[in-house]
């Protein structure tokens, strides 16, 4: 394809995403009640075991207009992520050999679970979160704690898509390296880092006192990335990539030169 079709090919995928964003977050505009009751439990419920007089503020005439639109966007886009997903594939999958274009279903089936656990872990996370800031709050007669909704809903939204993003990201690795891009090797060889990342972005998201649930987090997180690293070095196992033997022309991408060119054309 030329560069042009390569850019409307890519308008079309931007224009249906946009679009699926769009009629999803309809239905989050339709469910905002139930979203609403759902995501302010977490401050009613440490309100209420640290008694203290916590309010949720709407700031201003048009703030509830306002976090309403946010919801929905936010609900929109949580749905959404499998099409997103699926139209990022459709703009690659052109590219790439028959054998590497049946990665899709494993992709999908275990990408897109995969961040909707990590979406609940991150409402989770946030329900651990909320009683330990407000602990912070002086329990005296006399102090509120009022917090307002929209740095509240951006806080939640933000730590869900976080947790989702990362519970996806081994799945990423898994593919890469079928694609043949990295190597599992590779990827062992950065163990240390993948244990202090995973503890310290749990340690950022959940800053609860216990050690157990900061232990428990970062042991699931690093679990899916030793999981992503152990399919990896099966399949180069089982392809031989772990020696100086090479892929094949039908099970690896491969970057046409000038020499092949001319050998083309000689035929």
């Amino acid at each position: 394809m030329a560069l042009g079709e390569h850019l409307v090919e890519l308008r079309n995928r931007l224009v249906i995403s946009a679009i699926t964003v769009l009629l999803l977050s309809i239905v989050g505009w339709l469910v905002f009640p139930w979203v609403f009751e759902a995501l302010k439990k977490p401050i009613l419920e440490a309100s209420g075991e640290d008694s203290i007089n916590a309010l949720i503020n709407f700031q201003g005439v048009g703030t509830g207009l306002n976090v309403r639109l946010q919801m929905s966007a936010y609900v929109g886009l949580i749905l959404s992520s499998p099409m997103i997903m699926l139209q990022i594939w459709l703009f690659v999958m052109p590219g790439l050999h028959r054998n590497e274009r049946k990665y899709a279903i494993g992709f999908f089936g275990a990408a897109i679970p995969l961040f909707f656990i990590g979406c609940a872990a991150g409402y989770w996370a946030v329900n651990q979160l909320v009683p330990v800031l407000m602990s912070f709050t002086p329990n005296q007669d006399g102090v509120s704690q009022i917090i307002p909704y929209d740095d509240y809903l951006n806080l939640l939204t933000k730590t869900m898509l976080a947790f989702g993003i990362a519970f996806v990201v081994p799945v990423v690795m898994v593919l890469v390296n079928f694609l043949g891009l990295v190597r599992g090797k590779t990827m062992l060889k950065a163990w240390r880092w993948i244990i202090f990342i995973s503890v310290l972005f749990t340690a950022i998201m959940v800053p609860t006192p216990e050690p157990i649930t900061l232990l428990a987090m970062s042991a699931s997180m690093a679990s899916l990335f030793f999981a992503a690293i152990v399919i990896a070095l099966i399949h180069d196992r089982r392809k031989g990539v772990g020696t100086d033997a090479e892929l094949d022309d039908d099970e690896a991408s491969t970057v046409e030169g000038p020499s092949s060119l001319d050998e083309d054309d000689d035929r």
